[in-house]
């Protein structure tokens, strides 16, 4: 039974505190530059409950197994910052984000179809990318390189390490994990 709730265990403090604009570049003072632009995109998505969780949880939809998927998706996060770039304030975006981890827990369960989750890697890209809009080019070109390395780490870790550990009945309670702090995010963000 212990070992059933382990993972839970350990991601839940992780999701306790709302999906929040997590940017470590104003909370300590750094001016954009290409070396605090590179630590900002190696943190940013690890500060972030709500991203950690989606791409922890990626490797257990089962879809994406080899290096090819997970540089699709790699290449799907970065066109959607580029976009959040080129068109920021896409209204909700956050709510979106929240709403997410309901989908990825829906996909889980086997409810709904993995391909959804490539959109969904999309907005998640795009949401990253608001904390840099109006820096220079080469502080905003490290950053990215930043959060494509993070981003990287994390799927391999998920695809390693995370898939190899989880039963499926420990994926069903993930899953329902999941669509719980997606929805209890996307609630925060409705009302706070």
């Amino acid at each position: 039974m212990l070992k059933r709730f382990g993972l839970l265990a350990v991601l839940l403090p992780l999701v306790a505190a709302p999906a929040l604009a997590h940017h470590p570049m104003e909370a300590m003072g750094l001016e954009p530059t290409a070396f605090s632009g590179l630590f900002s995109g190696l943190a940013h998505p690890v500060l972030g409950p709500d991203h950690l969780l989606f791409l922890l949880v990626l490797g257990l939809v089962g879809w994406q197994r080899s290096l090819r998927s997970a540089l699709t998706l790699l290449a799907v996060g970065l066109g959607g910052s580029a976009l959040g770039l080129i068109w920021p304030g896409l209204p909700a975006a956050e709510l979106l984000v929240s709403l997410s981890l309901v989908l990825e827990g829906l996909v889980l369960s086997g409810r709904v179809s993995p391909a959804l989750l490539l959109p969904a890697f999309a907005l998640h890209g795009y949401v990253l990318s608001g904390s840099v809009i109006g820096w220079e080019t080469t502080p905003i070109a490290a950053y990215l390189f930043g959060l494509l390395l993070s981003q990287g780490l994390l799927l391999a870790v998920s695809l390693k390490f995370v898939q190899r550990t989880i039963t499926s009945q420990q994926r069903l309670w993930i899953a329902g994990a999941l669509v719980g702090v997606g929805a209890a995010f996307s609630w925060a963000s409705l009302v706070g």
